[in-house]
């Protein structure tokens, strides 16, 4: 009896410790992908129909304005090191557009780390997590917000239908088949999401 509790006992361990580094692994993944994407997060006025219209115009000129803000980065680092330098201009971008529709709101921009909810892209799925942001607010910044992966480029491409292109080129095939695949990984996710709340706390 002695003996076969110690083989359970061997077997339930066994399996643990493979459960374990299985989800090691897949947290190593994941905290990868979080800290390799930079998102943008817009705040409006308020939830009138005319500030939320403010906030898509502000958008729109920001999205058109992405080469200039980032030229030719090649990964993360370049990207937030310069919209770091660039941030008077993004500010700029954001407040022409808010006097040229008439009127008087503050823009305030600034460099970020938050939390943001799962987004799907096509047939991509970018999880929630903590990640770097882009953060710009209209006025009060007191209506519902606009956020979107600004690099590498989901924003755009998401306009033109090449999301998948750019997801494949940019990260590696085991972030690829998260982004592709979130279903499959929802309980990993759910307790890499326990397991940094027993942490925090």
């Amino acid at each position: 009896m002695k003996v076969k509790l110690i083989e359970i006992s061997m077997a339930i361990g066994i399996v643990l410790t493979v459960m374990v580094s299985c989800l090691v692994e897949f947290k190593s993944t994941y905290d990868s992908l979080q800290e390799n994407v930079l998102r943008m997060h817009i705040l409006a006025n308020s939830d009138s129909q005319e500030d939320q219209e403010l906030k898509l115009k502000v958008r729109d000129a920001l999205l058109e304005s992405s080469e200039e803000i980032f030229g030719d980065c090649s990964n993360i680092d370049d990207a937030e090191a310069q919209v770091s330098q660039k941030l008077d201009l993004i500010q700029q971008i954001a407040q022409d557009v808010v006097i040229e529709n008439g009127y008087d709101y503050t823009v305030q921009a600034e460099l970020t780390n938050m939390q943001f909810d799962d987004r799907t892209y096509d047939s991509i799925i970018m999880p929630s997590g903590y990640y770097d942001a882009i953060r710009v607010t209209i006025g009060s910044a007191e209506g519902h917000n606009w956020w979107c992966v600004m690099y590498p480029a989901m924003c755009v491409s998401a306009v033109s239908g090449d999301t998948q292109d750019v997801v494949e080129d940019y990260f590696d095939d085991d972030t690829v088949d998260i982004l592709e695949n979130h279903e499959r990984y929802e309980l990993k996710f759910k307790c890499v999401e326990w397991l940094e709340d027993i942490y925090k706390r």
